[in-house]
């Protein structure tokens, strides 16, 4: 099934093997460091033959029975091998199958840049990324300046290899060992929230497997069956078959999607605009990251029945119900379906004082709605338990103002994840004004005082503490009431502050995706310190 190949390169003869047709899809599977080779791989790469692949696997440079000394090698001739490997053993511009383990997890990313659309699907073992200074740099004996770089404390976190997977928008599957004495969860997190911004990503859970995942599938055959599968899902549609199949059925006969765009500002979930043949627009939201798809059901179901309660709504512009898959029963992720409204989301610095005086008002106007039937309870995002505050004040002070029951409060209909990022404005100057309030996955029932605060901490990491301070104000100046005072509102505004602790850089990707690059980690650290710093004293 199998047939063994040497390929010249650079000096080197490298060892390989290939199956299958020449036509149609190619799999090239791709080893990690160390003691890693193709002879591990082979039964993968038989697998992926069975299911109707060409498959291609080799030893690099300094491995397996491939010349070289593997102190020579390094992140840019393993890329430059596989190249070469691909371009005379790949079929003649056939469709591409990457699947890399450990350190080729970069190999793959840098693969996916070359290749662009040609790759219609990715499967990552547990994946290494590297900074961008050790891709020049030879591996050596273990103790030169790459393995000085790589051990370097969190210099992966800029690694170039993640913005190519940021930007891959095919299949993806990650598969990930339950013990792993190699990668660090949070490289494997960060691949992870790479993959999901764009691919139709899969995580793979081997809760029994360690680190050596070749090792693993050779000797686990339903594991592997089942990986290969799922890598090859939906290769025709780059792995959104089902979810396509679900839109045109429930668009009905003669209105075909022409187009589709990544929306930018998604976080929790996937946001597509498409374009219908007749001009019209809606919105897909699709939840791929493992923690949303499981909560899925919940999340999508309720976000609907809320654009139905506000379909009668004249106060609160939200967009249409249009079809949900909630449990993605017909869709490869649950997946709701809905009208697109006109506008665009704000983050600029325009307009900003008019901007943020309509939010307030938008926000009594969400507060004011009165459902037929009260949704859930909120509920809080933190408590003094889960709080990961730096040492020292004000820090020791706010998680203590929280180290406490709830206060009483009226209960109010509540959008709950009302932001700048989830309003859209149009015009500017005395014309600018609200078009549309989107994400309702997360309504509740309490106080008006979380919205407030959430809405405030948000302004206070874009525009400045000043900004999230002065909100409550702006607020109850458009006519909102209902809010605590003293420290039972504080309670409120720090319960949701502290959720950001430490790391306030996580809530900014969907900002910086919007051209805020301005909001460093550091500039939002300070901010979030200020602000908080501001409450105690405003409050306390």
């Amino acid at each position: 099934m199998l047939s063994d190949f040497t390929h010249d390169h650079d000096g080197e003869r490298l060892s390989g093997v290939y199956g299958g047709e020449p036509s149609g899809v190619t799999a090239v599977l791709l080893h990690g460091a160390g003691t890693g080779s193709k002879e591990r791989l082979l039964p993968l790469a038989r697998e992926f033959v069975a299911q109707g692949c060409r498959a291609v696997a080799f030893d690099f440079s300094g491995h397996g029975e491939s010349t070289g000394k593997l102190g020579e090698l390094s992140l840019r001739r393993r890329f430059e091998q596989a190249l070469s490997v691909i371009e005379a053993h790949a079929g003649p511009d056939a469709p591409l199958v990457l699947v890399g383990f450990s350190m080729s997890g970069q190999t793959v990313a840098d693969l996916a840049r070359h290749y662009g659309d040609r790759v219609v699907s990715l499967g990552l073992c547990a994946p290494a990324v590297y900074a961008a200074e050790a891709w020049n740099e030879p591996f050596g004996n273990g103790n030169g300046r790459f393995s000085g770089i790589i051990r370097r404390p969190d210099s992966w976190r800029e690694a170039p290899a993640l913005d190519a997977l940021r930007a891959y928008g095919g299949r993806a599957v990650l598969a990930v060992p339950g013990t792993d004495e190699v990668i660090p969860p949070a490289v494997t997190e960060a691949v992870q929230e790479a993959l999901a911004a764009r691919a139709q990503y899969t995580r793979f859970d081997l809760p029994d497997a360690s680190h050596r995942l070749g090792l693993w599938f050779r000797e686990h055959g339903d594991e592997r069956r089942k990986f290969v599968t799922a890598v090859l899902t939906g290769l025709d549609d780059r792995g959104w078959t089902a979810t396509r199949t679900w839109v045109a059925e429930r668009l009905g006969p003669g209105r075909p999607v022409t187009g589709s765009r990544l929306l930018s500002g998604g976080w929790s979930s996937q946001m597509r605009r498409l374009t219908l043949d007749d001009g019209t627009n809606l919105v897909q939201r699709t939840f791929v990251k493992p923690f949303f798809r499981h909560h899925g059901p919940g999340l999508l179901n309720r976000e609907a029945s809320v654009l139905a309660l506000l379909a009668e709504q004249d106060s609160v512009p939200a967009p249409g119900l249009v079809a949900v898959d909630a449990t993605a029963e017909h869709c490869d992720h649950p997946t709701l379906l809905m009208s697109a409204l006109p506008g665009r989301v704000r983050v600029d610095e325009d307009d900003l004082d008019r901007r943020l005086d309509l939010l307030a008002a938008q926000l009594v106007r969400v507060h004011g709605v009165v459902p037929a039937e009260q949704p859930r309870t909120y509920q809080a995002w933190t408590s003094p338990e889960r709080v990961r505050a730096p040492d020292g004040p004000p820090w020791e002070r706010a998680v203590d103002v929280i180290r406490r029951d709830p206060p009483p409060y009226e209960g109010r209909f509540l959008h709950r994840d009302f932001h700048p990022g989830n309003v859209l404005f149009e015009g500017t100057g005395p014309g600018l004004r609200i078009t549309g309030v989107v994400d309702w996955v997360e309504t509740s029932w309490g106080p008006a005082d979380l919205d407030v605060a959430h809405c405030s901490t948000a302004l206070a990491l874009l525009h400045g503490p000043a900004y999230g301070l002065g909100f409550r104000d702006r607020y109850e100046a458009q006519g909102g009431h209902g809010l605590a005072d003293g420290p039972d509102h504080l309670y409120w505004r720090l319960l949701d502050a502290l959720h950001y602790c430490p790391d306030a850089a996580g809530l900014s990707g969907p900002w910086r995706d919007l051209g805020r690059t301005d909001l460093t980690p550091g500039v939002l650290a300070k901010r979030l310190e200020a602000y908080v710093d501001g409450l105690l004293r405003r409050y306390a």
